[in-house]
């Protein structure tokens, strides 16, 4: 954190309800009160630290169990950094460490703080972990998609697309990507993080009523190798309990985990949990926003039947994902390719497979 350049630090800490907020001068003084924001307040809470008395805007502290705001506070301009866990005290079972804690340690060890990056994303720095975990979990999830239990694609003889949009609901580009896909007919996958569902339930509703599948996401978008077993089920278990709350449905049973962290020990944690992960083929990389020209541009070449398409429209600056999506869905459909959900992508072709719901 040798480049941070304010002397406030606001920390940010997530809970079951939404965020609480502490900023700290130089000397450790609270130069507010402490404040709470919910989920839906994500915005709200980005303006007012930009404008923080007059401009002077104070670095932000994450820590790595929550994934939801660096990506629109970083496209906001803020100086945002990410506290590790070894950094901080034992987190509770749910929930991140204080925000007193995470702007009490950018203070007093700014220099052990890593800056995140809109071109790294929430893991910068932390990239050569996540890769070796990912290569040491390979064995265990080609077994686990041998059995049935992992999804990365379906069958590659059936004109069949899956597009599936993560970290959603969001107030304002999930609305636009479910009027573009209610415009071609078109059904998709939304990977919701709870934080978000249990914010915005009134979107969800319309996902789930528009004929889409809702799947679970965890509930902070964290990066999984960071929870303890009994944490990150129970990331699982609350997003799946308010998105079967608010849709009246049945809970999800297809998990996505954030980033596609799917190491050895998490594959370990996830043993005997009654979920299918579900991964992708063709991933837009549209988090890092290279264009509308070239998101789509990324999903035409590279899908074909049985693809699963990977996007984002919440955690972020979404616009260009918008943007590019009729083109996507135009492309696509001109080619033959049904959009379906996951399920549907799933399942066996014919009349046994389920059928489009009633629109």
């Amino acid at each position: 954190m040798s480049a941070q350049t304010s002397e406030l630090y606001a920390g940010i800490a997530w809970t079951g309800e939404g965020y609480e907020v502490e900023v700290l001068d130089g000397e450790g003084r609270r130069v507010v009160e402490p404040g709470g924001w919910s989920g839906a307040q994500a915005s709200e809470l980005i303006a007012w630290l930009r404008d923080f008395e007059g401009g002077r805007a104070p670095a932000v502290v994450l820590d790595s169990t929550n994934g939801l705001l660096d990506g629109p506070m970083t496209a906001a301009g803020l100086e945002v950094y990410r506290a590790d866990p070894w950094l901080l005290p034992p987190r509770p079972g749910f929930g991140s460490v204080t925000a007193g804690e995470l702007a009490e340690k950018a203070r007093t060890a700014p220099g052990e703080l890593a800056r995140v990056t809109a071109e790294g994303g929430t893991l910068t720095g932390r990239a050569e972990e996540y890769f070796d975990g990912v290569r040491r979990g390979e064995p265990i999830v080609a077994a686990l998609t041998a059995a049935g239990r992992c999804f990365e694609h379906g069958r590659r003889d059936v004109p069949r697309v899956a597009l599936t949009f993560d970290d959603g609901p969001d107030p304002v580009h999930t609305r636009q990507v479910l009027d573009i896909l209610d415009r071609y007919g078109a059904r998709a996958t939304f990977f919701c993080v709870g934080h978000h569902v249990a914010a915005l339930p009134d979107l969800v509703r319309r996902i789930a009523a528009a004929g889409h599948e809702v799947g679970n996401h965890s509930w902070s978008h964290p990066y999984l190798p960071d929870l303890t077993p009994e944490q990150l089920r129970e990331q699982l278990d609350r997003t799946a309990e308010v998105v079967a709350k608010v849709t009246g449905e049945e809970a999800p049973t297809r998990f996505r985990p954030p980033y596609g962290a799917l190491s050895p020990e998490v594959l370990a944690a996830l043993e005997g949990y009654p979920t299918t992960l579900t991964m992708w083929d063709v991933d837009t990389r549209d988090w890092a926003r290279p264009g509308p020209e070239r998101i789509a541009a990324t999903v035409l070449e590279s899908a074909g039947p049985g693809s699963v398409v990977l996007m984002h429209e919440g955690a972020g600056d979404r616009a260009q994902t918008v943007q590019a999506l009729p083109a996507i869905v135009e492309g696509l459909l001109e080619r033959g390719l049904e959009l379906v959900t996951v399920e549907e992508l799933a399942a066996p072709p014919g009349p046994e497979g389920p059928r489009p719901p009633a629109r």
